[in-house]
């Protein structure tokens, strides 16, 4: 197995023809009100991502305010398997009466890295999507970031073994594919010294790399660029690394999308 996911790791990574482009380029929901994101502990970290992209969304149009109803179900350490996506999906179970528009799918970290895995994330996204259709709702991918040191599994090769997955099973169920991974990737290439994830295990995001996953999120599923949003975390995130991250989530959308 450990042979099989390095020849997919070298494969990928000898030639840009071999990774899948993302078959969904713009967001399948019209300015998204009714939104859930299903994870594990990246989501809930620094007072949870789906806060940041709410903020942020009425930020850029405040008479949003009103109609936003975001929900988070998280599970520390989960497998994407182990949610309960009937139950949550469930009009009015989680407080949210209209089905949701857009349901956003985070697989573990370390699913892409076990070909057991990669096919389990595949056979649950599968499954998931289907249920949320038949709800009412769009599917995305939320393609997480990849280990660094001092983490016992960071590998520069991860992040194209995550990126093939997101990338191949978003295309099989036709769900966007929100390119977050690949923004740390190039916020660490133009700011090597970024501290975007946890000294104390690099895996987890610190405030600035849910900040910028926020910016990726809302620049994916709106269709609008995060450059000059005023959100800032109540003055918490400094003006210049908040335009940095802005600008990285930008071009990394657009390069994604080939918007």
């Amino acid at each position: 197995m450990r042979l099989l996911l390095a020849a997919l790791a070298v494969a990928l990574t000898s030639t840009a023809a071999a990774a899948p482009v993302p078959l969904v380029k713009a967001p399948q929901v019209d300015t998204p009100t009714r939104v859930l994101f299903v994870g594990n502990s990246y989501f809930y970290y620094n007072d949870s991502l789906h806060n940041h992209v709410r903020r942020m969304a009425m930020a850029a149009d405040p008479s949003l305010k009103k109609r936003m109803h975001y929900k988070s179900a998280t599970i520390g350490g989960a497998l994407l398997h182990e949610q309960d996506i009937d139950w949550l999906t469930r009009p009015g179970q989680i407080g949210v009466k209209q089905p949701f528009q857009l349901v956003i799918l985070q697989g573990a970290s370390n699913e892409p890295l076990s070909e057991e895995k990669r096919a389990g994330f595949r056979a649950t996204v599968i499954r998931f999507s289907k249920l949320i259709a038949e709800r009412g709702g769009q599917t995305a991918l939320y393609m997480t970031h990849a280990y660094v040191k001092p983490h016992k599994k960071a590998n520069p090769h991860n992040i194209r073994l995550t990126e093939d997955l997101y990338v191949s099973v978003g295309n099989e169920v036709g769900a966007l594919v929100i390119p977050v991974g690949l923004a740390f990737e190039e916020a660490y290439r133009r700011r090597p010294d970024m501290k975007l994830q946890q000294d104390y295990d690099g895996s987890h995001p610190t405030l600035i790399g849910t900040y910028l996953a926020a910016c990726t999120v809302y620049a994916s599923i709106y269709g609008k660029s995060p450059v000059g949003n005023s959100y800032d975390y109540f003055g918490k995130i400094d003006k210049d690394t908040a335009a940095f991250l802005q600008q990285v989530a930008e071009h990394t959308v657009q390069k994604f999308y080939g918007r």
